[in-house]
């Protein structure tokens, strides 16, 4: 694979006049285990998958404009829905001495919280990636950005929506009954081609690190709507409606404090509600005279939807811990409870990585429900513990 990257590369580069053209990427071995049986008997207890990422990058014009490709690919043993490709990243982009124009497909995070992203809005969930919901899908777009005394100025344009990713029939991590994401449908008549709208201001002032956004357009996280399939089955169906939301992201760093705040105003189909995800990380430096740092984190999640809520996080709080051994290997581990306080149950998760000389990297996710009743939302994944090592090649 190094091979053709190397070769994509150069061939990058005499397009755009220079055969310098950077070039990097990943490949990545993943094994998943579910020490439970499935809720549906056409589901797996383990499953293989390889996925790869390349970028090639190429700048000229003294820096001031440059060119990214980062095509993604993933095959899985058993679910055809989580085998795709994506197109991260394709964009060209020309900066000036206090603006910057960018155009294509790219990727963009708004957000300071670690439970919680309320605010990350622009790109689509990559769901069948990880269900954390870190991980996103290419967002084509044209954004401008001023740079002045007061602040930066983002301008966001988006004439193209992307569904969202879910599971197929013999996934696990899924709904039941399972969704059919080939019949998703729209309050827009303009379906996937609905133009979108951003615009988002930040400043650092002093400790703080301030964000005002306002997002109009088709909504990123789809209702579910009860169908029945071609075989009289039943099936969920993604319904998109159109949105606005007003958010608020704030950060102050006040010695080994950090402190945060996601909040947003929520409005869609004459529905509005108000969220916001909050707390600290307060680190603990040279932990018993080593050279490794502890992080203590605490946030609270809050929707006032309650429990007419379509996220499971709407009176929960999370408390984790985060070592960081600081060495060579770039050695981490991340462990927390999000707990529902309305009576629901748990989700416990551990996040580990170490690097394995200059080019690997080996990682270890465990995830696991606890006490999940029937009407919480995360109930369809109460049989669905697991435990996930990847081994990936950076070049």
């Amino acid at each position: 694979m190094m091979r053709y990257a190397s070769l994509a590369g150069v061939l990058l580069g005499l397009v755009m006049g220079d055969a310098a053209a950077e070039v990097s990427g990943n490949l990545i071995f993943e094994g998943r285990g579910f020490w439970q049986s499935p809720m549906d008997e056409r589901q797996v207890d383990s499953a293989l998958s390889v996925s790869g990422e390349i970028e090639f990058y190429h700048e000229w014009d003294e820096g001031n404009q440059s060119f990214t490709f980062k095509p993604f690919l993933r095959w899985d043993q058993h679910d055809p829905m989580r085998s795709h490709g994506d197109i991260r990243e394709l964009f060209w982009l020309k900066a000036g001495d206090d603006w910057e124009v960018r155009a294509g497909i790219t990727k963009v995070y708004w957000g300071v919280t670690e439970s919680a992203h309320l605010v990350d809005i622009i790109n689509q969930t990559d769901l069948v990636e990880n269900p954390d919901g870190e991980q996103k899908l290419g967002q084509p777009m044209v954004k401008f950005s001023l740079e002045r005394d007061w602040g930066t100025l983002d301008f966001f344009l988006l004439p193209w929506f992307r569904e969202r990713t879910f599971p197929g029939v013999r996934g696990r991590l899924r709904t039941e009954p399972r969704i059919d994401t080939h019949r998703a449908e729209y309050e827009s008549s303009a379906g996937q081609y609905h133009f979108d709208f951003a615009v988002r201001w930040s400043r650092a002032i002093g400790d703080w690190d301030l964000g005002l956004a306002h997002f109009r357009g088709t909504s990123r996280d789809p209702m579910l709507r009860m169908r029945l399939d071609d075989d009289n089955t039943p099936v969920l169906i993604p319904f998109y409606p159109q949105m606005d939301q007003t958010s608020l992201d704030l950060q102050a760093t006040k010695g080994d404090w950090l402190w945060k705040l996601e909040a947003i105003h929520h409005s869609a189909k004459g529905n509005t509600y108000n969220a916001a995800v909050g707390g600290f990380e307060y680190t603990l430096v040279g932990i018993r005279d080593s050279q490794s740092d502890l992080g203590i984190l605490a946030e609270y999640q809050y929707d006032d939807r309650q429990q007419n809520a379509l996220t499971p996080f709407e009176n929960d709080l999370f408390l984790g811990l985060r070592w960081t051994a600081n060495d060579a290997q770039s050695t981490e581990l991340l462990a927390g409870v999000i707990q529902d306080l309305s009576g629901g149950g748990s989700l416990f998760n551990v996040e580990a990585s170490r690097r394995l000389g200059d080019a690997w990297k080996l990682s270890l996710q465990l995830r696991a429900w606890f006490d999940v009743p029937k009407k919480d939302l995360f109930y369809p994944f109460n049989r669905d513990d697991y435990m996930e090592v990847t081994l990936g090649r950076y070049f």
